[in-house]
Formats: structure tokens, sequence, C-alpha cells
């Protein structure tokens, strides 16, 4: 069915379709392109775009101005109409569907081109050697073009094309966008494509051979790339210089129009104190979106390398990954490695790049975004401390997070980008709870659900806590993952002679083995077949029976077993080593909270429940502990808060709504058992429950009331407490039908006898 066609028909080729009054074609989906005015005559030239192409070193300088065409019919295409690059249509998956991030206006590639492109004296260095060479003297400015004083290799910062040279019959250069350490950047319409926009990039020095041997490199690598996220490359073609008739190549690429990540603190530091970053919420949605591709070029054997922000561009609401001219295959030891110091891990010197150290780059690269730094001095392979950067403070979590991308051990960092991906959007669900107090639920691939609630009726119990603790999530890769699945066993010890006769030994089995052994009681074997799984790792790596070096699920279940053992301190110090390694998960910061308030630590216990409460909903062991830890500090309003927090949908939200009248009765004010009894009226319990209740408020309310005269913080004189007038008499008489009434409901003669006689020891007297 034909839509409503206010726009005309499709112009792509083979479509045919109507485009809607939204720009965008009903059959192809597609934007139709917009047709921009010709260029007049010479081609104007203007400032930088920021972030508008892809710029290996520090992105572009700005020029002195900038100038948008003009009406006019000449131009280097002779009146053609020139039409911009296509845009996709789709929403970015900015923000993870977690936070939104500001869209970025799509930047018009017309008033990009530089006005004077020429390299800053500042930037000029030896290709060969790195002294500074083409540096002005008494007055004079620096040369262009010469040879280094050093070492004698020639240098050349000049462009090699100039406006409405043709490359290739086909790619119309405007001029210069942009330089950086590989080469110049050009704009340019493709003739061939709808005079699309695109960009070439070629040398910056023609004549070094390792430059060369990188954009050849970069070549090769591009042409099996394609990734949304990624800089989209439409072609190579080689043309003569028109000086020395020398071939250089250049890769032709999309136009990406919009805003550098580094273009935009930088823009919001000239606008404020010079100390700004961007909101930490939106550098972690950035580097969410960056870490699927990195994870597409790790899949396809390649290293980024260079790794900053930048190299990513924001445009509208999506973020491109720009300039690969440092990439390289994982098993190349000969090409020369390109990087920028503050972000390259300290490790490329001596091993080289990998995984790990483009996962490096992407962790001080979420951190210079964040917050100011000096991270190319004296934090040049470090971070601040929480003491000195109040974001870190704030956010537990994301430091640990960062910690952990940026350790100095490659083996200790994160293994892949989606691992990595998946702790930060745990982090993020933190961040923005605490910022706004709204929950961020996720659903853990790491730990199952709490398996029961601890802590509801009373104090922790670590037996209890150990019980009802998640527990890691069987790999399902590992190889007896299908027999794990199908050993379930209600009794622990069954369990254990059932799992150790498997038909095959490995490291989830033992695992398993492990947890069985702990839920039946017997510790001591638990923690022997732990030490086992350590020393058969310690002595073959590669032994399936033994896990992998930074396989924290060991770790979990010495926490476990310290906690049965009843050792807190320990117990905390292993839940911690976990939490560090999983700083996006709720289970481990659940567990030291634990521990903590069974070692006595109020705070710490505070702030692991507090965090974990806050950020989701679905460990409601986490409300309780809360709530009795801010109990004990005098803080009776916080835990009602908290407890009244617990949803409808909970099965203990009841039990929370009950020890929340409690915790409001014991206050030191007769409003307070006022409001504890109104909210006992409006639960739905059964009637012993509630009759035991009312009982307890009302033994509350007389003991604030006996001797007062007038009672502190008294009722109005209509006010009555669960039917019962506020005074000595109205709550003894209250007091002394609840006490028959849970009598008749008693299960022994000795018990009701009991009742009975507090009933007349609480009557008021009377003279008959």
């Amino acid at each position: 069915m034909r839509g409503r066609g206010g726009a005309g028909t499709c112009p792509r080729p083979g479509c045919g379709g109507d485009v809607e009054d939204d720009g965008f074609c009903e059959v192809c989906g597609l934007e139709a392109p917009p047709v921009v005015t010709p260029p007049p005559g010479p081609v104007p030239t203007g400032s930088v775009p920021t972030g508008a192409c892809p710029g290996p070193d520090d992105g572009p300088d700005t020029g002195p101005g900038t100038a948008r065409w003009s009406g006019g019919a000449s131009g280097p295409s002779g009146g053609r109409s020139w039409r911009s690059s296509t845009r996709s249509p789709s929403r970015g998956r900015l923000g993870a569907g977690l936070v939104e991030v500001p869209p970025v206006p799509y930047r018009d590639p017309t008033t990009a081109v530089l006005t004077d492109p020429e390299v800053p004296e500042a930037k000029r260095f030896c290709s060969a050697c790195g002294t500074p060479v083409g540096r002005g003297r008494d007055g004079r400015p620096g040369r262009v073009e010469g040879f280094c004083a050093h070492c004698g290799h020639h240098y050349s910062f000049t462009p090699k094309l100039a406006p409405g040279e043709v490359l290739h019959d086909q790619y119309e250069v405007l001029g210069c966008l942009a330089h950086g350490g590989l080469g110049w950047v050009y704009l340019a319409a493709d003739h061939a494509v709808s005079d699309r926009w695109v960009v070439l990039k070629g040398l910056l020095d023609s004549g070094d051979a390792d430059a060369m041997a990188a954009a050849m490199a970069e070549r090769r690598f591009l042409a099996e790339v394609e990734h949304p996220t990624i800089v989209k490359i439409h072609n190579f073609v080689r043309h003569a210089d028109r000086v020395s008739g020398e071939l250089v190549d250049y890769i032709v690429m999309e136009y990406v129009g919009g805003t550098s990540v580094k273009d935009m603190i930088n823009n919001r530091r000239a606008a404020g104190a010079g100390t700004e970053a961007l909101p930490v919420a939106q550098a972690i949605a950035y580097a969410l979106e960056v870490l699927p591709a990195l994870g597409y070029l790790h899949g396809l054997g390649l290293l980024y390398c260079d790794f900053k922000p930048d190299n990513v561009i924001q445009t509208e609401e999506q973020l491109k990954l720009i300039d690969l001219g440092a990439v390289r295959r994982a098993d190349d030891r000969h090409s020369p490695i390109y990087g920028t110091i503050g972000y390259q891990a300290p490790e490329i010197g001596s091993v080289g790049p990998s995984v790990a150290s483009d996962l490096y780059t992407v962790g001080r690269a979420l951190a210079v975004t964040s917050f100011a730094f000096d991270f190319r001095g004296a934090f040049t392979e470090s971070l601040p401390t929480p003491a000195q950067q109040p974001l870190l403070r704030r956010h537990d979590s994301f430091h640990r997070f960062l910690l952990r991308a940026t350790h100095r051990d490659p083996e200790q960092r994160f293994a892949s980008a989606e691992e990595m991906a998946e702790q930060l959007t745990g982090v993020l669900r933190e961040v923005l709870a605490e910022q706004d107090g709204v929950p961020r639920p996720g659903l853990s691939l790491q730990f199952t659900p709490e398996r029961r609630a601890f802590g509801v009726e009373g104090p922790v119990v670590a037996r209890a806590a150990a019980s009802g603790l998640p527990v890691p999530q069987v790999d399902t890769s590992d190889e007896a993952a299908g027999f794990l699945a199908t050993a379930a066993s209600g009794d622990p010890g069954q369990l254990v002679t059932s799992l150790r006769a498997a038909p095959v030994r490995t490291v989830e089995v033992r695992l398993q083995v492990v947890r069985a052994l702990l839920e039946a009681d017997r510790v001591d074997e638990a923690v022997a077949e732990l030490d086992g799984l350590v020393a058969a790792a310690a002595l073959d790596p590669h032994d399936p029976c033994g896990p992998a070096e930074d396989d924290w699920r060991p770790g979990w279940y010495r926490g476990v077993a310290a906690l049965l053992r009843r050792r807190p301190a320990e117990a905390r110090a292993a839940f911690g080593r976990v939490r560090d390694v999983l700083p996006g998960e709720a289970a481990p910061k659940l567990a030291v909270a634990v521990a903590a308030e069974l070692a006595g630590d109020a705070d710490a216990a505070r702030a692991g429940y507090e965090v974990v409460w806050r950020t989701g909903r679905a460990h409601v062991s986490a409300a309780f502990g809360l709530a009795r830890v801010l109990l004990a500090g005098g803080d009776r309003d916080g835990a009602v808060r908290v407890l009244h927090s617990v949803p409808e949908t909970s099965s203990h939200h009841v039990a929370a709504q009950v020890a929340a009248v409690r915790a409001q009765a014991g206050g030191e004010r007769l409003s307070d058992v006022l409001a504890a009894g109104t909210r006992l009226s409006g639960l739905e319990l059964d009637v012993a429950r509630r009759v035991g209740l009312t009982a307890e408020l009302l033994r509350a309310a007389l003991a604030l009331v006996s001797g007062a005269s007038p009672p502190d913080g008294g009722p109005a004189p209509a006010a009555r407490l669960l039917g019962c007038e506020p005074t000595p008499t109205g709550l003894r008489l209250g007091l002394e039908r609840c006490y028959r009434q849970l009598a008749r409901l008693a299960d022994t003669p000795e018990e009701r006898i009991a009742l009975v006689d507090r009933a007349n020891a609480v009557r008021p007297r009377t003279l008959f």
C-alpha cells in the first residue's frame, strides 16, 4: 500500500517508492538525500569542523573563520547540484536505553574547509626521529618543507591536493578539512555517486617509510571492516602528486559531520572554569557505544591501538569510531605501533599491543572524558585517588571499574569488550540511580537471583545469609553444562555424590561440588576442594579441571565458606576481591555489606546495602539490611522509608510493612506510635498477627503516656490509636482486650493462662 507521498518519489535506483512528509521513503525506509545549493566560484574555506573527519593525531586545528556556500551556478562541478552524505534514519543507540544523550547537529561539510591549510609550528616534528622541525626563528616563520637538522630526514607539511583537483576521474577536491600525524584529510565530492560528500585521506609525509607502511596497512584492514559504529570506507585510489609526480595512495571514506568527544570537552572547558568534563553518564554511554565496535574488530583479529576521545565523533544521535590508521593484525610483530601518551598501555613497548591494551585505552579515555586530571603528566599510568577526585569518591563502582580497566597487569583487566560493556552497563545503572533516586534494575548474566531473603524477621544470621546469597551462574560453554542442568537434587549430600560421579570432570563440575558441600555444611571439605582447584591451575594453567587465572568464582565460594565459619572479616575480604573484578554486579556488593554488618562496620554495611537497593529492587535482603543499619544508627525515619519502598509485588512486602510498623512504634514520640497504628490498620494480616502487633503498639504508647501530663508530642483530643483513647486508661483497656483475644487463640493451656494473667495485670484499677 502506498504512503501519503508528501515529498515526491524516492530518487534511489530501483526503488520508486513515495517519500513521506517526514522525508523517508515508505518502501526502502531510507532518507531522501537533501539537495544543497552549488558552491560559487572559487572554493570557499572556513574553520575545521569539530570532528568532521578522521584525524589520527590531536584532531583538527581551527582556522580563522567559517563561511557557508552561497547561491550561484558556477563551481568545481560546473553547476551540478551537490548532495550531502546520506544519514541513517534510524535512531541511535546512544545511552544504552538508560540515559538521554543530547543530539549533535549534523555539520554541513561546505562550512568545514580550512582557510589556511597548514600544520601549526608547534605540531611540526620529524617523522623519523621526533625532533621539532619547521620552527620559526628571529621573527621569521618556519619552513613547511625541508630536512631535519638532527637526522637529515626530509619533511613536508604541505597539502598534496588542491581545490578543484580530481582523483580517479571521480573525486573532486574542495579543500582541506584537517591534518594529523599520518596525513592530510580533504573534503571531496563523489561525482559517480550522486555527488555525495566524501573524505580523502593521504600521507602527511609520503617520504616516510613507516607512514607509508601504516597507510598501506590501513588500506588492507579497512577493506574487511563493516560496522555501523565505524567510519565506512568507500574506495582506495592512487593519484600522482601535482609537483613531484610521485604516486600517493588515498583512502576514500564517508564524511562524518558532527563533533568529536574531545571537542565536546574543550567546548565545555572554554565556556566554564577550564576543568570541566562530560557528565559521567554521558561519558559511559559513549564508551558503551564504542565497545561493540572494538569487539567487532577483535573478532576479525584486528587491534585498534589508538583509541581516544579525538577519534570518536557524535553526529545527531549516532556515534562513529574514526581513523583506523593505527589498526594492525593481532599477530603482527613487525609493523610500527602507533599510540598516544596518556592513553597507551604501559606494556606496549615490551610485549606489544593486544586486546587487553585496546581495552586499557577505553578505560583511560573514559576517565579523561569523565573528570579533569593530568593524564599526560603525574597520572600518565595511574588514576587519581577518591580523596583527590570527588567523582570517584561519589561513585565507588565507577572507580573500581576504571581500576580494573587500566590495571598495569594485562591479565587483571577485562578479558573482552563484551565483558567490559556488561560491567560498565551495571555501573551506569548505579550512577543514574544515585543521581535521581530512580531504580535501574538489570538482569545479571553472572549470578542467579537472590535465593531467599535473609534478615527479614530480625538480625542477620551468617548461616542464613550464606544460604540466601545469589550464586554464580553455570558457564554454559563448559563441557559438563548439560549434565549439570539435570543433576539437581534436593539433598546436598546426594548431590555431592552425583557430581563426583560426573562423566566429565571440569572446573564447572568441581565448583558445583564446592557449592553442594557448603550447602551440606561440610565447610572443611569445600575449602579443601577449592585449594585443589587453585593448585591445579597453578601447576597447569591449561588444565580443564582448574579455573582460569581471572576466574573469580573460587573467591566467591571462599567468602561463603568464611561466612559459615563465622569469620566476617575474612568473608568481607574475599567478597571484596570479587567486587573489584565485577564492579557492575549487585551480588558482590550485597555480600560485602552482609559481611561488614556482621563484622560491626555499620558505615560500610550501609553503603553496600544502599547502592544495591537504590539501583534495583531484586535483592530485598538489602532493604531489610539497610533498615537495620539505619535503625541501629538512630535514623528511624530513614529505616521506615526504606521498608516502605519494598514494592507490593514482592513476596516480602507485608513483612517489610510489619517491620516498618515496629520501627516506627519504637520512636520517642507518641505521634510516631499513632502513625504506626494508622499503617497497621491498613495491612491485611491474619488475626493472631494483627492482635499481637496491636498489643505491641499499645504497650509502646502506654510507656510514653504513663506519668506524662500532657504526653510529649501528645495528640489532639480526638486522636485514637487502633480504636483506643491514647490515655493510660484507654490504652490499658485496649491491651486487656488484646491479651484476652490472644488467649483464645493460644495453642496450649499454659500459654492461655499466662495471657489471661497479663490481661488481668494490665486492666485499669476501679473501685468496683
